[in-house]
């Protein structure tokens, strides 16, 4: 959607990540082809559209919050959003430091809006991304994120946006261009930088959504270089042969002064360390031989989630070598503790934190590392509609067969995947698998933030909501006398099996009592529990 704007506003960042999402979705493979440093693992391309994904998806929630006529959020809004979303999608190295790009500009940004605070936005981006490497390297995204600042910077005093925004691609590209002379792994692949190639792209959709119009020299293609296949042997420091053996990416709740801490101890095991974020939560990658040490050390700094460890072995430099299994099930889960019990399943799982949904690229994650012919998604998610159908699109395009079951809740995904059965065909697991979903009510608990209208009347802050099937049925002033509530009105109309999904925080005695009042009021009804974990609900139930 381009747009011609007089400054960077809201519309225009808007645009800009809209854009931006487009032309790496254009060009992922092209840049996943020459990503030789500093792993030559192939994925530099798709890490950097996973992260503009969530920042777009954060961008358009804040746009979808304002959707009252002509009514447009704040710059300053939108900009942080974009920030947070690429800091909590960020995925691989070339990933996490577009996150620290973007909340540089946005920390500018948010301050004003003209080509004045634009150069300083750029000019901040990239000396924060070299600020949170540890070692930085010449020849990379950070030599080309410099140089567009230094070439936006030289237009001081031309008033106009667009200006800025076009020097600072012509910047970006020409350091682009002497990548190769920088840094010897990309010299003998015959190669420029991925993660640099991906920021040229990114700047391209800059120069797009302020000017209304491409760049004055159109899109940057890698001049007469076919994709590339580098040995482990050929890759500089960092690559798999000579490097460490795993890439370890998390979240990480913590103060700063701990998080300084962290970084010289990440620092010491092993190479590639990147950390990015601020104000209580940061995205932490580094390359190391030993994963869990790295991993607790995010533990001893505060609260790591979404870990992610890749093995940089054989099948990461040439992956799907292994015979893919004939069926496998993706299943998206609200908190750890049901990710565990899918996992003993045999399902896949994707992790959806409170306010976190998966991306698109996440859930085509999933299904590929389910390494299956045949894949069954369940979202559990009426929100994940959409996301999911995108994902499952785009695995099919990729010669997998996946059915999308329209699951709104983690009990009809479990309700689902209890009745999977892999030795029976496809059509006829998914039916069965629709059956049971379709056959499961479902309702969750929930705190009221604040005073509204709901169905079932109004509700003050503070009060315990009982929402059926996606509706408000019942307040209540605790959570026992609210949770006995839903269940009489979810079993008035029959049932056979409860199931309950307690919080982190919910004691044991809760599903004891609720059990006990199923025995007692409901003669041949059985009652399951589980544990959830960290989820956004204190209790989830389902009626089969």
């Amino acid at each position: 959607m381009p747009q011609t704007a007089d400054d960077m506003d809201a519309v225009a960042v808007r645009a800009w990540c809209s854009l931006a999402l487009e032309a790496l979705g254009r060009e992922r493979e092209a840049i996943d082809a020459i990503n030789v440093y500093p792993v030559a693992d192939g994925d530099t391309g798709t890490n950097l559209y996973l992260t503009v994904e969530s920042a777009a998806a954060a961008v358009e929630a804040v746009f979808a919050a304002h959707e009252t006529g002509t009514s447009v959020p704040a710059l300053a809004d939108v900009v942080r959003a974009m920030a947070h979303g690429a800091l909590i999608g960020a995925r691989g190295n070339s990933g996490t430091i577009l996150a620290q790009l973007l909340r540089g500009m946005a920390g500018v940004l948010a301050d004003g809006h003209d080509a004045d605070h634009l150069r300083r936005a750029l000019t901040r981006a990239a000396e924060a991304a070299r600020q949170a490497v540890a070692h930085p390297v010449e020849g990379t995204v950070l030599t080309v994120a410099t140089a567009a600042a230094e070439a936006a910077g030289r237009t001081a005093g031309d008033p106009r946006p667009e200006a800025v925004t076009q020097a600072a691609y012509e910047g970006a590209r020409t350091a682009l261009d002497a990548t190769p002379g920088q840094l010897d792994v990309l010299g003998r692949a015959g190669v420029v930088d991925a993660g640099g190639r991906g920021l040229v792209t990114v700047l391209g959709a800059l120069v797009e959504a302020v000017s209304g119009g491409p760049p004055a020299r159109g899109t940057w293609v890698t001049p007469d270089i076919a994709p590339v296949t580098v040995a482990a042997d050929d890759c500089a420091a960092g690559g798999p042969a000579d490097g460490p053996a795993f890439e370890v990416i998390y979240l990480l709740e913590a103060r700063d002064d701990a998080v300084d801490r962290l970084r010289a101890r990440l620092d010491g095991l092993g190479d590639s360390l990147v950390v990015v974020g601020g104000d209580g939560l940061w995205n932490v990658h580094v390359h190391v031989d030993d994963a869990g040490a790295a991993v607790e050390a995010g533990v001893e700094a505060g609260r790591p989630y979404r870990i992610r460890i890749t093995h940089f072995g054989a099948d990461r430099v040439h992956p799907h070598q292994s015979e893919p299994a004939q069926r496998g099930v993706v299943v998206v889960v609200p908190g750890d503790g049901l990710s565990g019990l899918c996992t003993e399943a045999g399902a896949t799982t994707v992790l959806a934190r409170p306010g976190e949904p998966p991306a698109s690229g996440e859930l085509v994650d999933a299904i590929r590392r389910a390494h299956a012919r045949e894949v069954v998604l369940l979202p559990n998610d009426a929100e994940l509609r959409h996301t999911a159908a995108a994902a499952a699109e785009q695995a099919r395009t990729e010669g997998i067969r996946v059915a999308l079951i329209p699951t709104r809740a983690a009990v009809q995904g479990i309700a689902a995947l209890a009745v999977h059965e892999p030795d029976r065909s496809f059509d006829e697991d998914v039916v069965a698998m629709t059956a049971a979903a379709g056959a499961t009510r479902y309702a969750e608990l929930a705190v009221a933030e604040r005073q509204s209208w709901t169905m079932a009347g109004i509700c003050q802050a503070g009060d315990i909501l009982g929402l059926i099937d996606g509706d408000v049925a019942v307040i209540g002033e605790d959570v026992p006398g609210t949770a006995r509530a839903v269940l009489d009105r979810m079993l008035s109309a029959g049932g056979e099996l409860v199931t309950l999904v307690l919080g982190e925080d919910v004691p044991d005695s809760l599903a004891e009592a609720l059990q006990e009042h199923v025995r007692e009021g409901y003669l041949a009804v059985d009652t399951v529990v589980y544990r959830g974990g960290r989820q956004c609900a204190p209790l989830l139930i389902g009626v089969e």
